[in-house]
């Protein structure tokens, strides 16, 4: 597990790499996370074969780019994938021929509000080609003139050159608990040129995956899976390959565009009332934030951790709107590490609580001696708690979890889980795991 000065510095590694769905600069992507990723994460990266079948869609193939550029009559190049992998429209098809200005223009993409940038467009199903550059660059062409359009590209469908993704798991104290689960996040590797969308996701997750090492969930919590990937067709592929994992996920927390100065914005589940909405609630409470739907602009991989046939409860969080989107200027010159940071810490806090929650089931018949078990808690050191002892006892009938009963009695989730654990360990109440389908009402 490799040192860092700072997030920022990890997405300076892989930031200009021609990340795309399936190439050599992803796989160096993936490499670089994982270097950073804990020792004890398992970090492993899964290899698919292209155009095999994942549910109602298919693995892409690797995207290779030898050369692409554009020249006007003369020689004089207008732009160069060798300089910015964005001046291609992603997943461009091969093309080398010459055209009159009429003919070349529906291949050319600017962003007419950020006249100075490349957009970056993806046509990864269309199967078309294009080139993008600035407008003050496209307005400056000359109409009279042919073109040379160049892009020599390659689809691999060799297996052994796949489509990738990684994964890797961070255990709670003591191991995995079968009963518990795993809550999942992720974040993607897939746009290239763009720091926020989507490389700051990325790091913000590092942070995130190295705190939960160093010091891990309580003994009984979910485990924390960990995914990097490709948007949307990257999470349908895993899936689709590791259809087991669905019956064990509890959860998920999607990352993305975390590193702007913007306040956190958090999107619901499908589900919106569900138990990992309201914890995210709690949390986000404490400070100015954006409430939105579930799948609302910007949507994610959400749709399909929680969508048709899967429908395991996931937020996302991000920092989304923001002038820069989709544009060269999104880059490391609008990257906080503040901001990077404080979006860790808002899904740290998030899954502290969900992962390490529980139905408490009593054991016992009547009013437990409290005092004769060490249960007593003095008045004049916690008033609060004090009040609350007999409300607490009232809520182990196995029907609440302790995040629910602290919601009921008004107090913080610790200091109601601490006190519960005292139970736990004279073993007046069981610790019964939050069942996926009671998740779901």
């Amino acid at each position: 597990m490799k040192p860092y000065t700072s997030l920022k510095s990890i997405l300076a590694e892989f930031f200009p790499l021609h990340r795309t769905l399936a190439s050599d600069d992803h796989d160096k992507t993936l490499e670089i996370i994982g270097s950073y990723m804990p020792d004890s994460s398992n970090y492993t990266i899964e290899t698919y074969a292209p155009l095999e079948k994942a549910w109602t869609w298919y693995v892409p193939e690797r995207y290779v780019v030898h050369e692409a550029y554009l020249e006007v009559e003369g020689g004089e190049r207008v732009v160069d994938f060798k300089n910015n992998p964005l001046n291609i429209v992603s997943y461009s098809l091969p093309v080398e021929k010459t055209l009159s200005f009429e003919e070349l223009q529906p291949h050319l993409y600017f962003n007419e509000k950020r006249p100075h940038t490349i957009p970056w467009v993806f046509k990864y199903y269309d199967r078309d080609w294009g080139f993008c550059l600035p407008k003050n660059v496209f307005d400056k062409l000359p109409r009279d003139k042919k073109y040379r359009a160049v892009i020599k590209s390659e689809f691999v469908t060799d297996p052994k050159q796949g489509f990738k993704t990684a994964t890797a798991v961070i255990h709670p104290e003591g191991g995995a608990s079968a009963s518990a689960g795993e809550i999942i996040v992720q974040a993607h590797t897939c746009h290239p040129m763009q720091a926020n969308d989507d490389g700051a996701g990325v790091v913000s997750a590092i942070e995130l995956a190295r705190r939960l090492a160093e010091k891990p969930l309580p003994a009984g919590s979910m485990s924390v899976r960990f995914w990097f990937g490709p948007e949307t067709i990257g999470t349908i592929v895993y899936l689709s390959h590791n259809e087991k994992i669905i019956q064990n996920l509890r959860g998920g927390i999607f990352m993305e565009m975390t590193g702007n100065k913007n306040k956190i914005a958090w999107h619901h589940t499908r589900q919106h009332t569900h138990l990992l909405d309201r914890i995210t609630n709690f949390i986000v409470s404490k400070f100015a934030h954006e409430e939105r739907d579930f799948a609302a602009a910007p949507a994610n991989d959400e749709r399909v951790i929680n969508g048709p046939g899967v429908n395991v409860p996931c937020i996302s969080i991000n920092r989304w709107p923001y002038d820069e989107y989709h544009t060269s200027d999104d880059n490391l010159d609008i990257m906080n590490d503040d901001m990077l940071v404080g979006a860790a810490d808002t899904a740290e806090q998030i899954i502290r609580i969900y992962a390490s929650n529980y139905i408490p089931k009593r054991t016992f018949r009547g009013p437990v001696f409290l005092s004769g078990n060490g249960l007593w808690v003095d008045w004049r050191e916690n008033w609060a708690l004090n009040r609350a002892i007999e409300k607490i006892m009232m809520r182990f009938e196995g029907e609440l979890s302790v995040f629910e009963i602290a919601e009921q009695v008004g107090l913080d989730y610790w200091m109601v889980r601490d006190y519960i654990e005292k139970f736990r360990a004279k073993g007046f109440v069981t610790a019964e795991p939050i069942p996926s389908e009671a998740q779901n009402a």
